[in-house]
């Protein structure tokens, strides 16, 4: 398992760079809220919350596919949206986020861990400084 410390991961969220200009933040609530408040205090930017359900507090599917459990509080058209989850296994959370955003102009993610178009580590076994 690749423990990592939170200033470590911190440092990195400093350092990436990003090809777009982002307008947007948008985090998959729960576990994209932490890093997605990083990279809003970085790029000042507004933020907003896509809330999804699919795996409980163990990282257990709770449904077949991620299920939205509140309606989107913006409208997306036409921004330029960056993405936040904290962990990318299957990519359905992201898959059904990208597919409730359709209408920006451009939807980017972004994962603390694992396969996304910018991630700070892509690791099978990944410990998030921030759980205890």
């Amino acid at each position: 398992m690749s423990n990592k410390n939170f200033e470590e991961v911190l440092q990195k969220v400093r350092s990436i760079a990003f090809a777009e200009k982002f307008d947007t933040i948008v985090a998959i609530a729960h576990g994209g809220i932490l890093p997605a408040t990083l990279l809003q205090q970085r790029l000042q930017l507004p933020l907003y919350l896509l809330k999804l359900s699919f795996r409980d507090a163990r990282q257990q599917p709770l449904y077949d596919h991620p299920q939205l459990t509140e309606p989107l509080a913006f409208d997306p058209a036409g921004r330029h949206i960056l993405l936040v989850e904290d962990r990318v296994k299957t990519g359905a959370s992201l898959q059904c986020a990208v597919q409730l955003l359709q209408n920006a102009a451009c939807v980017k993610t972004f994962a603390v861990n694992g396969n996304a178009d910018y991630c700070l580590y892509n690791e099978d076994c990944f410990k998030f400084p921030w759980i205890l």
